[in-house]
């Protein structure tokens, strides 16, 4: 089993200690939850960075306040940064509000109704209101329960960062075996020619991406977001190995040597059929130029001219057939 507080787990979602790096290879990242579900986005790191989180439970409420509406922003986030309130006080999930009014001495079924209400961003009524001021809860909790428009329930909270921080336990222990799950279920647009070429290449198109960041199109935001996995990687000391057609899955990348193994489907135009295309056609020997490796894969021109550039198939000739030069 994964314990839920692992200290070097727990210091991913504050700096960089547990990866062995800093900031400055990171481009100015400072945290590293990059890549860990529920917490590894521009948004929710900024909470981090706001919260301090320090245990399991405190991940959680930051789970809760990012998926609500009006939870977080000109709500929570005011009240902590202006130290109205912690993180372990504010309203983070809709149960927080029945149990703290219950505790408080509002009669339970009242706290219930003021839960619903306010959950469902119907805000508060008069009697509901008295009943808080009598029972002595504070202006700013009072405030907060208006500003709700929609909260997310505890236990899919919960449900959600227990299978964050599994991840993030195999990120700072199986490093490699978090690289290459990642990048073969999670990234959504790896592109082998900017990613897996070497670590001064990525930083290369990673500084051509930043300086037009507002104009990136749908696919070089994601190629974006995972070129950042990528520069983490490489940031701890590890690589890829050239993408070896005879050794590479189609789909899934795989630990070789202590080092990652891209997959086919990695080479930008070559869709998923097409690499599984070659792996079947692999298995039938080892290809006798690029002629037959066209032929056999059903490889499109562009496809092989291509895996040519990217040094894949260079070592293939063009053809089976011997020009007269090379009796000479």
């Amino acid at each position: 089993s994964i314990p839920l507080d692992d200290p070097k787990v727990m210091a991913l979602f504050n700096n960089l200690s547990s990866l062995g790096i800093s900031a400055d290879d990171l481009g100015g990242c400072d945290l590293g939850s990059l890549g860990i579900p529920e917490f590894g986005t521009d948004f929710v790191m900024q909470m981090l960075r706001d919260t301090k989180p320090k245990n399991f439970s405190d991940l959680v409420r930051i789970s809760g306040l990012s998926h609500g509406t009006d939870v977080w922003l000109n709500n929570a986030q005011t009240l902590i940064l202006g130290g109205k309130c912690q993180l372990s006080t504010a309203i983070c999930t809709r149960d927080d509000i029945m149990t703290y009014l219950i505790n408080t001495g509002v009669e339970s079924g009242l706290a219930f109704k003021i839960m619903e209400n306010v959950r469902k961003g119907k805000g508060l009524k008069p009697e509901m209101e008295e009943a808080m001021i009598a029972a002595g809860v504070p202006d700013w909790y009072i405030w907060s329960c208006k500003q709700i428009k929609y909260m997310f329930p505890k236990a899919h909270a919960a449900a959600y960062v227990m299978m964050a921080v599994r991840i993030a336990y195999f990120k700072v222990y199986h490093p490699l075996a978090y690289y290459a799950a990642y990048f073969s279920v999670r990234a959504s647009a790896f592109n082998y020619e900017l990613m897996c070429l070497g670590r001064d290449r990525l930083e290369h198109h990673l500084k051509e991406y930043k300086s037009r960041m507002n104009e990136l199109s749908k696919k070089e935001q994601d190629t974006y977001k995972d070129m950042r996995i990528v520069q983490e990687m490489y940031a701890r000391g590890f690589e890829f190995l050239p993408l070896d057609i005879y050794k590479a899955e189609a789909n899934r990348f795989q630990i070789i040597d202590e080092k990652i193994m891209p997959s086919l489907s990695s080479i930008d135009g070559l869709g998923d059929k097409a690499a599984e295309a070659i792996v079947e056609a692999c298995k039938e020997g080892e290809f006798l130029s690029r002629d037959d490796f066209k032929q056999r894969t059903k490889a499109s021109t562009t496809v092989v001219e291509g895996m040519v550039q990217l040094g894949i198939l260079d070592h293939l000739p063009e053809s089976n057939q011997l020009s007269l030069l090379e009796f000479l």
